[in-house]
Protein backbone atom coordinates (compact mmCIF):
# COMPACT_ATOMS: atom_id res chain seq x y z
CA UNK A 1 0.00 0.00 0.00
CA UNK A 2 1.37 3.44 -0.92
CA UNK A 3 -0.13 6.93 -0.98
CA UNK A 4 0.79 10.27 0.62
CA UNK A 5 2.49 10.80 3.96
CA UNK A 6 0.66 12.29 6.94
CA UNK A 7 2.08 15.20 8.97
CA UNK A 8 0.57 15.57 12.45
CA UNK A 9 1.56 18.33 14.89
CA UNK A 10 -1.26 19.42 17.20
CA UNK A 11 -2.44 19.77 20.79
CA UNK A 12 -5.91 19.01 22.11
CA UNK A 13 -7.07 19.73 25.70
CA UNK A 14 -8.79 16.69 27.23
CA UNK A 15 -10.29 16.11 30.68
CA UNK A 16 -7.20 14.43 32.20
CA UNK A 17 -4.37 15.84 30.12
CA UNK A 18 -3.46 17.70 26.94
CA UNK A 19 -3.05 15.39 23.96
CA UNK A 20 0.19 16.32 22.18
CA UNK A 21 1.01 14.48 18.96
CA UNK A 22 3.91 15.41 16.71
CA UNK A 23 4.77 12.71 14.17
CA UNK A 24 5.50 12.29 10.47
CA UNK A 25 3.69 9.14 9.37
CA UNK A 26 5.01 7.38 6.25
CA UNK A 27 2.70 6.23 3.44
CA UNK A 28 0.78 3.05 4.23
CA UNK A 29 -0.71 1.80 7.49
CA UNK A 30 0.26 3.17 10.90
CA UNK A 31 -0.99 1.29 13.96
CA UNK A 32 -1.67 3.32 17.12
CA UNK A 33 -1.43 1.42 20.39
CA UNK A 34 -1.40 2.24 24.08
CA UNK A 35 -3.33 1.77 27.33
CA UNK A 36 -7.03 2.61 27.55
CA UNK A 37 -7.47 6.35 28.00
CA UNK A 38 -4.17 7.23 26.33
CA UNK A 39 -5.87 9.47 23.74
CA UNK A 40 -6.02 7.10 20.75
CA UNK A 41 -9.65 7.76 19.79
CA UNK A 42 -9.23 11.49 20.41
CA UNK A 43 -6.32 11.45 17.96
CA UNK A 44 -8.54 9.96 15.25
CA UNK A 45 -11.34 12.42 16.02
CA UNK A 46 -8.94 15.35 15.73
CA UNK A 47 -7.73 14.08 12.36
CA UNK A 48 -11.34 13.75 11.22
CA UNK A 49 -12.15 17.32 12.30
CA UNK A 50 -14.52 16.22 15.06
CA UNK A 51 -12.44 17.92 17.80
CA UNK A 52 -12.69 21.64 17.10
CA UNK A 53 -10.36 22.54 20.00
CA UNK A 54 -7.38 20.92 18.27
CA UNK A 55 -4.65 23.47 17.55
CA UNK A 56 -1.64 23.00 15.28
CA UNK A 57 -1.09 21.49 11.86
CA UNK A 58 -2.42 18.39 10.04
CA UNK A 59 -1.41 17.77 6.42
CA UNK A 60 -2.13 14.81 4.12
CA UNK A 61 0.27 14.91 1.19
CA UNK A 62 -0.15 18.45 -0.16
CA UNK A 63 -3.59 19.00 1.39
CA UNK A 64 -3.70 21.12 4.55
CA UNK A 65 -6.52 20.06 6.89
CA UNK A 66 -5.49 22.19 9.85
CA UNK A 67 -2.99 25.04 10.11
CA UNK A 68 -3.58 27.66 12.80
CA UNK A 69 -0.77 29.87 11.51
CA UNK A 70 -2.57 30.20 8.18
CA UNK A 71 -6.10 30.28 9.58
CA UNK A 72 -6.99 26.92 8.02
CA UNK A 73 -9.36 24.50 9.81
CA UNK A 74 -11.40 22.43 7.39
CA UNK A 75 -14.73 21.07 8.69
CA UNK A 76 -15.19 17.27 8.74
CA UNK A 77 -17.15 17.16 5.46
CA UNK A 78 -14.29 18.83 3.57
CA UNK A 79 -11.44 16.73 4.95
CA UNK A 80 -12.16 13.65 2.81
CA UNK A 81 -11.54 11.36 5.75
CA UNK A 82 -12.99 7.85 5.95
CA UNK A 83 -13.74 7.04 9.60
CA UNK A 84 -14.78 3.59 10.86
CA UNK A 85 -15.69 3.65 14.58
CA UNK A 86 -15.55 0.58 16.80
CA UNK A 87 -19.34 0.08 16.70
CA UNK A 88 -19.50 0.44 12.88
CA UNK A 89 -21.91 3.40 13.19
CA UNK A 90 -24.34 2.24 10.49
CA UNK A 91 -27.71 3.93 10.03
CA UNK A 92 -30.29 1.37 11.25
CA UNK A 93 -33.11 2.69 9.03
CA UNK A 94 -31.09 2.39 5.80
CA UNK A 95 -30.32 -0.68 3.71
CA UNK A 96 -26.73 -1.82 3.28
CA UNK A 97 -26.65 -0.23 -0.18
CA UNK A 98 -27.95 3.10 1.12
CA UNK A 99 -25.45 3.00 4.00
CA UNK A 100 -22.59 2.53 1.54
CA UNK A 101 -23.92 5.25 -0.75
CA UNK A 102 -24.23 7.73 2.11
CA UNK A 103 -21.67 10.46 1.66
CA UNK A 104 -20.42 9.15 -1.70
CA UNK A 105 -21.80 12.18 -3.57
CA UNK A 106 -23.36 9.84 -6.15
CA UNK A 107 -19.94 8.50 -7.16
CA UNK A 108 -21.16 5.17 -8.58
CA UNK A 109 -17.65 3.99 -9.49
CA UNK A 110 -16.41 4.48 -5.93
CA UNK A 111 -19.46 2.65 -4.54
CA UNK A 112 -18.96 -0.27 -6.94
CA UNK A 113 -15.25 -0.49 -6.11
CA UNK A 114 -16.01 -0.55 -2.38
CA UNK A 115 -18.70 -3.22 -2.79
CA UNK A 116 -16.32 -5.38 -4.81
CA UNK A 117 -13.38 -4.99 -2.42
CA UNK A 118 -15.46 -6.05 0.60
CA UNK A 119 -17.63 -8.51 -1.41
CA UNK A 120 -20.91 -7.41 0.17
CA UNK A 121 -23.25 -7.33 -2.85
CA UNK A 122 -25.37 -10.22 -1.45
CA UNK A 123 -26.06 -8.02 1.63
CA UNK A 124 -27.27 -4.90 -0.23
CA UNK A 125 -31.04 -5.12 0.48
CA UNK A 126 -30.63 -5.97 4.16
CA UNK A 127 -30.76 -3.66 7.20
CA UNK A 128 -27.92 -3.47 9.76
CA UNK A 129 -29.92 -5.23 12.50
CA UNK A 130 -29.99 -8.41 10.37
CA UNK A 131 -26.21 -8.48 9.89
CA UNK A 132 -23.56 -10.27 11.92
CA UNK A 133 -20.87 -8.24 13.67
CA UNK A 134 -18.36 -9.10 10.96
CA UNK A 135 -20.78 -8.15 8.19
CA UNK A 136 -21.47 -4.79 9.84
CA UNK A 137 -17.76 -4.01 9.94
CA UNK A 138 -17.37 -4.89 6.26
CA UNK A 139 -20.28 -2.58 5.40
CA UNK A 140 -18.75 0.21 7.52
CA UNK A 141 -15.43 -0.21 5.71
CA UNK A 142 -17.17 -0.13 2.34
CA UNK A 143 -19.06 3.05 3.32
CA UNK A 144 -15.80 4.74 4.30
CA UNK A 145 -14.09 3.73 1.05
CA UNK A 146 -17.05 4.83 -1.11
CA UNK A 147 -16.35 8.45 -0.14
CA UNK A 148 -12.95 8.19 -1.89
CA UNK A 149 -11.14 9.34 1.25
CA UNK A 150 -7.61 10.69 1.19
CA UNK A 151 -6.98 9.07 4.58
CA UNK A 152 -8.67 6.15 6.35
CA UNK A 153 -9.14 6.12 10.14
CA UNK A 154 -9.98 2.82 11.88
CA UNK A 155 -10.86 2.84 15.59
CA UNK A 156 -10.40 -0.74 16.86
CA UNK A 157 -12.66 -2.18 14.14
CA UNK A 158 -12.20 -5.73 15.43
CA UNK A 159 -12.37 -5.12 19.18
CA UNK A 160 -16.12 -5.79 19.54
CA UNK A 161 -15.94 -9.09 17.64
CA UNK A 162 -15.40 -12.50 19.18
CA UNK A 163 -12.07 -14.19 18.26
CA UNK A 164 -13.61 -16.28 15.49
CA UNK A 165 -15.17 -13.28 13.76
CA UNK A 166 -12.02 -11.23 14.30
CA UNK A 167 -9.99 -13.80 12.41
CA UNK A 168 -12.46 -13.79 9.52
CA UNK A 169 -12.53 -9.99 9.21
CA UNK A 170 -8.78 -9.33 9.40
CA UNK A 171 -8.17 -10.54 5.80
CA UNK A 172 -10.65 -7.92 4.58
CA UNK A 173 -8.65 -5.20 6.33
CA UNK A 174 -5.50 -6.51 4.64
CA UNK A 175 -7.29 -6.47 1.30
CA UNK A 176 -8.27 -2.83 1.79
CA UNK A 177 -4.65 -2.05 2.67
CA UNK A 178 -3.37 -3.72 -0.49
CA UNK A 179 -5.97 -2.48 -3.00
CA UNK A 180 -6.56 1.15 -1.95
CA UNK A 181 -3.64 3.60 -2.14
CA UNK A 182 -4.35 5.81 0.87
CA UNK A 183 -2.73 6.32 4.26
CA UNK A 184 -4.44 4.58 7.15
CA UNK A 185 -4.27 5.22 10.90
CA UNK A 186 -5.38 2.07 12.71
CA UNK A 187 -6.06 2.04 16.47
CA UNK A 188 -5.76 -1.44 17.96
CA UNK A 189 -4.90 -3.23 21.21
CA UNK A 190 -3.85 -6.41 19.40
CA UNK A 191 -0.16 -6.92 18.59
CA UNK A 192 -0.98 -9.54 15.96
CA UNK A 193 -3.20 -7.09 14.07
CA UNK A 194 -0.51 -4.40 14.21
CA UNK A 195 2.16 -6.79 12.93
CA UNK A 196 -0.11 -8.04 10.13
CA UNK A 197 -1.43 -4.73 8.86
CA UNK A 198 1.02 -1.95 9.74
CA UNK A 199 4.46 -0.88 8.58
CA UNK A 200 4.69 1.81 11.29
CA UNK A 201 3.65 1.91 14.94
CA UNK A 202 2.94 4.80 17.31
CA UNK A 203 2.70 4.17 21.05
CA UNK A 204 0.62 6.65 23.08
CA UNK A 205 0.63 7.04 26.84
CA UNK A 206 -1.15 9.80 28.80
CA UNK A 207 -1.59 11.87 25.66
CA UNK A 208 2.07 11.76 24.66
CA UNK A 209 3.86 9.83 21.92
CA UNK A 210 6.01 7.42 23.92
CA UNK A 211 7.68 5.79 20.92
CA UNK A 212 7.27 5.21 17.21
CA UNK A 213 8.92 3.08 14.55
CA UNK A 214 8.91 -0.42 13.14
CA UNK A 215 6.17 -2.53 14.83
CA UNK A 216 8.42 -5.53 15.45
CA UNK A 217 11.19 -3.46 16.99
CA UNK A 218 8.73 -2.06 19.56
CA UNK A 219 7.39 -5.41 20.76
CA UNK A 220 9.14 -5.17 24.10
CA UNK A 221 7.64 -1.76 24.97
CA UNK A 222 5.75 -1.82 28.26
CA UNK A 223 2.73 -0.09 26.69
CA UNK A 224 2.25 -3.00 24.32
CA UNK A 225 2.94 -5.72 26.83
CA UNK A 226 0.52 -4.47 29.44
CA UNK A 227 -2.58 -4.83 27.28
CA UNK A 228 -1.70 -7.03 24.33
CA UNK A 229 0.98 -9.58 25.21
CA UNK A 230 -1.42 -12.47 24.48
CA UNK A 231 -2.00 -11.15 20.96
CA UNK A 232 1.51 -11.72 19.62
CA UNK A 233 1.19 -13.88 16.55
CA UNK A 234 2.42 -14.36 13.01
CA UNK A 235 0.09 -13.50 10.14
CA UNK A 236 1.51 -14.57 6.81
CA UNK A 237 -0.05 -14.07 3.35
CA UNK A 238 0.05 -16.91 0.82
CA UNK A 239 -1.91 -19.02 -1.67
CA UNK A 240 -3.35 -22.51 -1.63
CA UNK A 241 -1.25 -24.76 -3.88
CA UNK A 242 -2.73 -28.23 -3.28
CA UNK A 243 -5.09 -30.41 -1.27
CA UNK A 244 -3.97 -33.84 -0.04
CA UNK A 245 -7.04 -35.71 1.34
CA UNK A 246 -4.96 -38.81 2.05
CA UNK A 247 -2.61 -36.89 4.32
CA UNK A 248 -5.44 -34.73 5.65
CA UNK A 249 -3.69 -31.47 4.79
CA UNK A 250 -3.96 -28.45 2.55
CA UNK A 251 -0.66 -27.07 1.33
CA UNK A 252 -0.04 -23.32 1.23
CA UNK A 253 2.90 -21.44 -0.24
CA UNK A 254 3.58 -18.08 1.37
CA UNK A 255 4.56 -14.95 -0.51
CA UNK A 256 8.13 -15.64 0.70
CA UNK A 257 8.00 -19.10 -0.94
CA UNK A 258 7.66 -21.00 2.33
CA UNK A 259 5.61 -24.23 2.13
CA UNK A 260 3.18 -24.73 5.02
CA UNK A 261 0.82 -27.65 5.73
CA UNK A 262 -2.53 -26.84 7.39
CA UNK A 263 -5.53 -29.06 8.23
CA UNK A 264 -7.45 -30.03 5.08
CA UNK A 265 -9.75 -27.21 3.90
CA UNK A 266 -11.12 -28.21 0.49
CA UNK A 267 -13.46 -25.21 0.50
CA UNK A 268 -10.44 -23.01 -0.31
CA UNK A 269 -9.76 -23.52 -4.01
CA UNK A 270 -6.25 -24.02 -5.36
CA UNK A 271 -4.83 -20.60 -6.13
CA UNK A 272 -6.98 -18.80 -3.54
CA UNK A 273 -5.27 -16.05 -1.53
CA UNK A 274 -5.23 -16.79 2.21
CA UNK A 275 -3.61 -15.53 5.41
CA UNK A 276 -1.95 -17.96 7.82
CA UNK A 277 -2.19 -17.18 11.53
CA UNK A 278 0.32 -18.82 13.88
CA UNK A 279 0.49 -17.80 17.53
CA UNK A 280 4.01 -17.12 18.70
CA UNK A 281 3.59 -19.54 21.61
CA UNK A 282 2.73 -22.33 19.12
CA UNK A 283 6.15 -22.11 17.45
CA UNK A 284 8.45 -24.75 18.97
CA UNK A 285 12.12 -23.76 19.13
CA UNK A 286 14.92 -26.34 18.87
CA UNK A 287 18.66 -25.74 19.17
CA UNK A 288 19.55 -28.70 16.91
CA UNK A 289 18.05 -30.33 13.81
CA UNK A 290 14.65 -31.88 14.42
CA UNK A 291 14.05 -35.61 13.91
CA UNK A 292 11.11 -37.89 14.67
CA UNK A 293 8.67 -35.04 15.35
CA UNK A 294 4.98 -35.14 14.41
CA UNK A 295 4.95 -31.46 13.43
CA UNK A 296 4.87 -31.21 9.63
CA UNK A 297 6.25 -27.69 9.35
CA UNK A 298 9.92 -27.43 10.31
CA UNK A 299 12.13 -24.54 9.22
CA UNK A 300 15.77 -23.55 9.69
CA UNK A 301 16.31 -20.00 10.95
CA UNK A 302 18.58 -17.68 12.91
CA UNK A 303 17.70 -15.62 15.96
CA UNK A 304 17.60 -11.90 15.14
CA UNK A 305 16.53 -10.60 18.54
CA UNK A 306 15.32 -11.68 21.98
CA UNK A 307 12.88 -9.30 23.66
CA UNK A 308 11.26 -9.68 27.07
CA UNK A 309 7.47 -9.48 26.59
CA UNK A 310 5.78 -9.83 29.96
CA UNK A 311 6.78 -13.04 31.71
CA UNK A 312 8.11 -14.58 28.48
CA UNK A 313 10.67 -13.87 25.79
CA UNK A 314 9.75 -13.21 22.16
CA UNK A 315 12.27 -14.36 19.56
CA UNK A 316 12.45 -12.76 16.12
CA UNK A 317 13.80 -15.43 13.82
CA UNK A 318 14.87 -15.01 10.19
CA UNK A 319 13.95 -18.06 8.10
CA UNK A 320 16.56 -19.56 5.80
CA UNK A 321 13.98 -20.07 3.04
CA UNK A 322 12.66 -16.79 1.65
CA UNK A 323 14.21 -14.62 4.37
CA UNK A 324 10.91 -13.90 6.11
CA UNK A 325 10.51 -13.54 9.88
CA UNK A 326 8.71 -15.76 12.35
CA UNK A 327 8.01 -14.84 15.97
CA UNK A 328 8.32 -17.46 18.71
CA UNK A 329 7.46 -17.06 22.37
CA UNK A 330 9.34 -19.04 25.03
CA UNK A 331 10.10 -18.85 28.72
CA UNK A 332 13.32 -17.31 30.06
CA UNK A 333 14.20 -20.82 31.31
CA UNK A 334 14.02 -22.13 27.74
CA UNK A 335 16.32 -19.31 26.57
CA UNK A 336 18.91 -20.41 29.13
CA UNK A 337 18.47 -24.14 28.54
CA UNK A 338 18.85 -23.80 24.76
CA UNK A 339 21.59 -21.15 25.00
CA UNK A 340 19.61 -18.91 22.69
CA UNK A 341 21.33 -15.72 21.57
CA UNK A 342 21.30 -13.32 18.65
CA UNK A 343 22.78 -15.03 15.58
CA UNK A 344 22.27 -18.57 16.89
CA UNK A 345 20.85 -21.14 14.44
CA UNK A 346 17.48 -22.59 15.44
CA UNK A 347 14.96 -25.04 14.02
CA UNK A 348 11.34 -23.92 14.28
CA UNK A 349 8.52 -26.47 14.30
CA UNK A 350 4.79 -25.78 13.90
CA UNK A 351 2.06 -28.41 14.04
CA UNK A 352 -0.40 -28.27 11.16
CA UNK A 353 -3.28 -27.89 13.64
CA UNK A 354 -1.59 -24.84 15.15
CA UNK A 355 -1.95 -22.98 11.85
CA UNK A 356 -5.26 -21.19 11.30
CA UNK A 357 -6.32 -20.36 7.78
CA UNK A 358 -7.97 -16.92 7.58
Amino acid sequence: MSGPALEIDFTLPLARFVLRVRVQLPPGVTAVMGPSGAGKTSLLEALAGLRRRARGRIVVGDDVLLDDARGVSLPPERRRVGYVPQDAGLFPHLSVLDNVRFGSRSDAKAVDAALDTLEIRPLLPRRPRSLSGGERQRVALARALATRPQVLLLDEPLAALDPGLRERILPWLLRVRDEWALPCVYVTHNVGEALAAASHLVLLREGTVEAEGDPRSLLSAATVVAEAEAGIENLVPGRVVAHDPGAGVTRVRTDAQLDVSVPLVVSRTVGAAVTLAIRAEDVLVCASPVEGLSARNVYTARVESLERTGPDVTLRCRLEVGGSELLARVTPAAVDALSLRVGAPVWLAVKSHSVRLL
